[in-house]
């Protein structure tokens, strides 16, 4: 995620990626955030090794000339 406030950047994923809006992630308890935000957190790093892995496929198929 983006610098700044971490707590604003996770209710932004909430309403893009889960289509929650903030106000819903706000009013969970605390123990819910935190399984929210380790959940993204595991999503994220998830996301990062398939384009590590796409981009090393990709380059496989490619020959020099």
């Amino acid at each position: 995620m983006e610098d700044g406030d971490y707590d604003a950047n996770i209710a932004y994923y909430c309403l893009h990626k889960l289509h929650k809006w903030p106000s819903e992630y706000d009013s969970l308890p605390k123990w819910e955030k935190a399984f929210v935000i380790a959940a993204v957190q595991v999503k994220q790093k998830a996301d990062e090794e398939a384009a590590k892995e796409a981009k090393k496929a990709g380059r496989k198929g490619k020959r020099k000339r």
